[in-house]
C-alpha cells in the first residue's frame, strides 16, 4: 500500500478504527507547488507510517472535499478521532511539515482556529 493513499479511500482506511494522526492534503493538479509536495509528503509519509496520509484534488475529490474553502496551494489538514486540529497552507518544505506534523500529534485540542467545513469534514472521518 502507498504511504500516501487518495483521499477517497481514506473513510474506509482500516486504521480509522485506532484513532491515528491523519493528514490530508489539499491540491490541485494545475498547482505546480502541489506537485513539487507530493514527493515530500511521500518521503514524510514513509518516515511515519503511524500516521495516515492522504492526497485529495480539490476538483477531482470535490464530493468528499465538499465545501472546505482551499485559497492557498497546498494546504493540510491534520485530523485525529474526528477533530481537525490543524488547516493551514505549507510549503513543500520536508522539516517544516515534518515538525507541524509532530507539534499536531501532541495537541490535545486544535492548533488553530478551524473553520466549520474542516471541522465538519473531521467528524465524518471519525464516524
Amino acid at each position: 500500500m502507498s504511504a500516501v493513499i487518495p483521499v477517497a479511500q481514506l473513510p474506509a482506511h482500516p486504521r480509522l478504527g485506532g484513532q491515528p494522526l491523519v493528514v490530508v492534503a489539499l491540491c490541485a493538479e494545475w498547482c505546480g507547488t502541489c506537485r513539487e509536495f507530493r514527493p515530500v509528503l511521500a518521503r514524510i509519509a514513509a518516515a511515519h507510517p503511524e500516521v495516515v496520509f492522504a492526497w485529495a484534488d480539490i476538483e477531482d475529490d470535490a464530493e468528499i472535499a465538499g465545501d472546505i474553502d482551499v485559497e492557498s496551494f497546498p494546504t493540510l489538514a491534520i485530523l485525529r478521532d474526528g477533530e481537525a486540529l490543524y488547516f493551514g497552507a505549507t510549503l513543500p518544505l520536508e522539516n517544516v511539515v515534518t515538525k507541524l506534523i509532530h507539534a499536531a500529534a501532541r495537541a490535545r485540542t486544535a492548533m488553530a482556529g478551524i473553520p466549520d467545513e474542516v471541522a465538519q469534514f473531521a467528524a465524518q472521518l471519525g464516524r
